[in-house]
């Protein structure tokens, strides 16, 4: 008889599940390239990684961006995003832990990424199957801190606050998941 999974584990994509610092800094910085801005590694990684594009974007360009333009380098990231993935790192511990527990937890990811680009990374380490939900970027109106995916994750499994624990590694996505009532676990840094 099949038991019916009455827990949820959440996790984040970019620095929880996967070191994707070089992997998004390359494909940004090709996207930058033809608007003649540029990025810095270590800028980005303290910066910009595990935020919406639209919140260090028109930092990195002086806060002088049309939509259009964010528009077109978003779109450029994305699609350079899946030629830098040999640079992206597995947290072996989290998944070792995500094949354990999935007989009693649901499993999702909340990110706010692209929907390509998690998608890609996904079938690039083949996890896909591991994850009972995915909600992206497209999915979600109100970015972390913001805690409406993790909500959103909640309501889709009808499992409470009390019943969830959500993996992340950024303060904003700490502050989402703190302010969505579920437990909160910090992933280390890869």
């Amino acid at each position: 008889m099949d038991q019916v999974k009455k827990k949820l584990a959440v996790y984040d994509l970019d620095g929880t599940l996967f070191d994707t610092g070089r992997v998004n800094w390359m494909a940004y910085r090709e996207a930058l390239e033809p608007v003649g801005a540029a990025v810095d590694y270590d800028y980005f990684c303290r910066f910009c990684n595990g935020r919406h594009y639209t919140e260090f974007v028109p930092a990195i360009l002086g806060g002088q961006a049309s939509q259009e333009v964010l528009q077109q380098i978003h779109a450029a990231k994305k699609a350079a995003y899946g030629k830098y993935l040999s640079h992206a790192r597995m947290n072996q511990t989290l998944f070792d832990g995500i094949r354990m527990m999935r007989d009693e937890y649901f499993i999702a990811i909340v990110t706010t990424a692209s929907r390509k680009n998690t998608f890609e990374i996904l079938e690039h380490f083949q996890v896909k199957d591991l994850f009972d939900l995915i909600l992206t970027q497209e999915d979600i109106t109100k970015v972390k801190p913001d805690p409406q995916g993790f909500v959103m994750a909640m309501e889709h499994f009808g499992i409470p606050a009390d019943r969830t624990v959500i993996y992340e590694d950024s303060d904003v996505g700490i502050e989402a998941a703190v302010r969505s009532g579920a437990s909160v676990l910090r992933a280390v840094q890869f």
